[in-house]
């Protein structure tokens, strides 16, 4: 019995653990979540490109800022609980937060639900300021993060791409601020 609680209580560590990450300086878009990267398409109406990010849960769960900004909305939409990995996550329950780049214009990332997954923490509010790479939320044991790239930027990863919160550039801002 002890074997056993000491092998829950040791994965429970594992699982809920948040590493020390430098933030980010260089003005780039990073990854908002640690995992590997499931798509990276045309999403929506425009020229917005959506990157799909899928946690494990092996993957360490705390949710960064991708970008420096000012959070403009943070909105929870309901919605089922189908697998992360799969299509049908883009209906799955989701925290939605908006951050206004400095003269770069909006961009959106997702904290979205699986079907494990069921609870998500977001700690901005509207009017927070946020530094790229900077902890923001918590998706709990495996899910799904999403960003939106809004015109004026441009993704630079592909789908197979392991990537690592506030680590791993995924994408670059293509016009002058």
């Amino acid at each position: 019995m002890a074997v056993l609680s000491f092998g829950f209580a040791a994965f429970t560590l594992y699982f809920f653990r948040d590493p020390e990450r430098a933030l980010p300086a260089d003005g780039r878009i990073y990854s908002p979540g640690d995992g590997v990267v499931l798509s990276v398409a045309r999403e929506g109406p425009g020229d917005v490109v959506t990157c799909r990010v899928f946690l494990s849960v092996f993957d360490v769960h705390i949710q960064r800022a991708p970008c420096a900004g000012r959070v403009t909305k943070v909105a929870e939409v309901p919605g089922s609980f189908a697998a992360a990995m799969k299509d049908a996550a883009r209906g799955n329950y989701r925290v939605v937060m908006t951050i206004e780049t400095p003269g770069q214009g909006l961009l959106v990332v997702e904290q979205i639900s699986g079907l494990i997954a069921r609870r998500i923490e977001c700690w901005r509010n509207i009017g927070d300021i946020v530094a790229a790479g900077e902890r923001y939320g918590i998706i709990y044991f495996g899910s799904q993060a999403a960003v939106h790239f809004p015109a004026g930027s441009r993704c630079t990863v592909k789908a197979g791409d392991r990537v690592a919160g506030g680590l791993t550039p995924i994408g670059e801002w293509t016009r002058n601020s």
